[in-house]
């Protein structure tokens, strides 16, 4: 089954000419079975291109995924048309009425910002415990889940001295987990971040359990089943070339930057970089939304009771 989005959106077209099966409402319409609803609370600046880098992984599935693309009611973004703000995305104060199976909450550029600096801070806290009653489960990624593991766990984030940027390896912890499926004892993942979880504070955290994790890098992938949530603080959704326009908008910028590791082809960043992420990317997010849809209710107003 297809993901269902608006034919007018970009990441429509794009990802029919991937080949990823994507319908129109008019055709979903026409298919007598409940879709998956997921919203997408997109808070990166670069709003397109993340819009189609999630809808790729949780659209190659055998299920049909309704894509909601939510806001924060009040921030406006500077990078993303306000057309295209305003024909598909809906601000949270719009939706909190409603029952979603699953949300992502992506990363946001503002690592630098103690939580409660954030602008936006106390509507977000609103959402994460908006979660609690109107989500079947929730995945927060880079910012957003370390923003859900501070929030529920007052897990720190801590500022390194310089940027996490590259493509490392991770041990697979916890083979047994619904949610590694089908991994392999190592995977490799893109990373791209001024600040780090540590594995002692997750520690002090009961019920969390870390099941992705790097020597280098630290905890990736955090399980926490009392709040129907994972945490991954690393990029499985990134382009092949998204590490690239980072490393370049950086050096263009004059920030001090080194070449992302293990991405270009000996370092060599006149080449072009390999993707090592892609299917282990697809299996975590297809493994997400297979326990989404295990656990989920058929009506979807009695998630949450």
């Amino acid at each position: 089954m297809p993901i269902k989005l608006h034919s007018n959106l970009p990441a429509f077209s794009v990802l029919k000419r991937e080949g990823v099966q994507v319908m129109g409402e008019r055709q979903a319409a026409r298919q007598d079975i409940r879709p998956l609803k997921i919203g997408l609370l997109n808070l990166m600046p670069k709003k397109i291109q993340t819009e189609i880098q999630f809808a790729r992984l949780i659209g190659a599935g055998p299920l049909q995924i309704d894509l909601n693309l939510i806001r924060m009611s009040e921030h406006q973004t500077r990078n993303t048309a306000a057309e295209h703000m305003e024909e598909f995305y809906r601000p949270f104060s719009e939706v909190k009425g409603e029952k979603f199976d699953g949300l992502i909450i992506t990363g946001a550029p503002i690592e630098h910002l103690d939580f409660e600096d954030v602008t936006y801070w106390g509507e977000l806290c609103e959402v994460m415990d908006w979660t609690q009653t109107n989500v079947q489960s929730t995945f927060g990624v880079c910012w957003g889940g370390m923003a859900m593991i501070y929030h529920f766990h007052r897990v720190p984030k801590h500022m390194l001295d310089a940027k996490l940027f590259g493509c490392f390896r991770h041990r697979n912890l916890a083979p047994a987990s619904p949610y590694l499926r089908g991994f392999s004892d190592e995977c490799v993942i893109p990373v791209s971040r001024w600040t780090e979880m540590r594995q002692e504070d997750i520690d002090q955290a009961p019920g969390l359990q870390t099941i992705l994790s790097s020597d280098l890098t630290g905890p990736a992938l955090v399980d926490d089943p009392t709040h129907r949530a994972l945490y991954v603080f690393n990029h499985f959704e990134y382009d092949d070339d998204t590490l690239q326009q980072e490393y370049e908008r950086d050096l263009a910028g004059g920030t001090e930057i080194s070449v992302p590791a293990n991405y270009f082809p000996e370092d060599d960043p006149t080449r072009a970089p390999l993707n090592r992420w892609r299917s282990h990317g697809h299996l975590l997010y297809l493994n997400w939304i297979n326990e989404i849809y295990q656990s989920t209710h058929y009506d979807i107003e009695k998630i949450g009771t």
